[in-house]
């Protein structure tokens, strides 16, 4: 492995170790799923992460049909006519054990009325914008960027 890789290799763990991190810190890591998904692969002079498709929605955000978060200005993703499936927030709501309650009459509601009443509110309000990679991902350009070039300037060097 050669200079470049070693920079690459650094850099990228970096990313991966400060990005679950910043879900630990941020309370966003209940299941762990997304946390245990964050890798990264040193090919071919380059370096590809990887995680489950939804941490794209958590580190960017997602517009809503009625409002919308400030730090969701520059996101692509967006909700116009189909709502997040109800069904994954029952799991989530057993881990964390909440019980929603009736304003009117103070009963207990069904998980399943409470996941589709999460669904609704995510579906109408979006998802905040977590940055939770992004930033980790600029940060280590600019920590590693020399490393990077003088790597890169090395291997090139003891090539010719």
């Amino acid at each position: 492995m050669g200079e470049f890789e070693k920079a690459l290799e650094k850099y990228a763990k970096y990313v991966i170790q400060q990005a679950r991190s910043n879900l630990t810190k941020g309370k966003q890591n209940s299941s762990k799923e997304l946390y245990n998904s964050l890798t990264y692969k040193v090919k071919k002079k380059s370096v590809l992460f990887d995680m489950l498709q939804y941490g794209a929605f958590q580190d960017e955000g997602v517009k809503g049909t009625k409002s919308n978060y400030i730090v969701n200005k520059k996101t692509d993703y967006s909700y116009k006519d189909k709502m997040p499936p109800a069904k994954p927030f029952e799991k989530w709501i057993k881990q964390k054990g909440i019980q929603g309650r009736d304003k009117k009459t103070g009963r207990f509601i069904s998980r399943q009325s409470l996941s589709y009443i999460l669904a609704r509110s995510i579906y109408n309000k979006g998802i905040r914008a977590t940055m939770f990679f992004t930033k980790p991902f600029e940060a280590g350009l600019d920590k590693y960027s020399d490393d990077i070039v003088f790597g890169f300037i090395e291997d090139n060097l003891k090539t010719e």
